[in-house]
């Protein structure tokens, strides 16, 4: 989405991504629902796409299900709220912790603002986490199994035993959506119970996610369950007192209506901050 859009379209197209995360539907019945023409449509569901939030498929229907983009695809997208996502999730690691790191753009950030950390132990299972970190000084454990693309991560039966002997502190989740009653959406079931185990075996779990995360979902078929308490760090922003914003509002009070901690950061204004060297940025 841009800047420039104007408040009505934006609105449309947001609650588009909302209908389309509910089954698969056709640029007729979008043009029905929201009484405008074809080629509207089309121009929402061309500027959609080519942000990531949609897949379009043969014949101008529409694939709820997201497409699963590279890591390198990601890492280029909200960049600026990804580093305060990061620099807040930070603050809440303390002398002695041992850090649990989901794989993850987001996640790979907040190991970026740990390198300099002598006095903690980080636990990944994130390839771009243990490339961000091979050269720092941070003491790091590498959970095994078998990697994953095209989100670099490891996961399998070795990666489930790893966690069974450890007791993080805390545990950063990264995601592809997040949803305050369903958890957190994942692109296959394997992935999703690897979810589940990190976020129960830590004695606090965060989930990290950017704005775009929390509308509707991922858009996938498979979704982690979150234990209750588990706490969300957002770039999303609260009523600022324009429809963007009062969505954003209304979307983290409803996960903290669900029980979910939830710690807002501030963005950085202007264009994006300088970026951190990260791994496939």
């Amino acid at each position: 989405m841009t800047s420039g859009e104007r408040p009505a379209t934006r609105h449309r197209r947001e609650r588009m991504v909302e209908l389309l995360g509910a089954g698969d539907i056709t640029v007729h019945d979008l043009a029905a629902a929201f009484d405008v023409s074809l080629s509207t449509v089309r121009r929402d569901l061309a500027a959609l796409a080519e942000g990531g939030r949609i897949t379009r498929t043969y014949g101008g229907a529409v694939d709820h299900r997201a497409a699963e983009r590279s890591w390198h695809d990601k890492a280029r997208e909200h960049r600026s709220e990804k580093g305060a996502i990061a620099r807040t999730a930070a603050t809440l690691v303390r002398s002695g912790d041992v850090v649990l790191l989901d794989a993850g753009t987001t996640v790979a950030r907040l190991a970026h603002e740990l390198r300099a950390r002598t006095d903690i132990t980080v636990v990944t299972n994130g390839l771009s986490t243990l490339v961000e970190l091979a050269d720092a000084e941070v003491e790091v454990v590498v959970l095994g199994g078998r990697l994953r693309r095209p989100n670099e991560s490891l996961l399998g039966t070795r990666t489930d035993q790893a966690l069974r002997g450890i007791t993080p502190d805390l545990a950063f989740l990264g995601v592809d959506g997040v949803d305050p009653r369903r958890g957190v959406n994942c692109p296959d079931p394997e992935q999703a119970a690897l979810k589940e185990t990190m976020a129960r075996c830590a004695r606090a779990a965060w989930v990290l996610a950017d704005g775009s995360k929390l509308a509707g979902g991922g858009g996938f078929p498979y979704w982690a369950a979150m234990p209750y308490g588990t706490g969300l760090i957002s770039g999303a922003q609260g009523d600022g007192g324009d429809g963007h914003e009062g969505r954003d509002g209304r979307r983290l009070a409803a996960f903290a209506a669900a029980g979910w901690p939830v710690l807002p950061c501030a963005q950085q204004s202007g264009p994006d901050a300088p970026e951190a060297p990260a791994h496939g940025s």
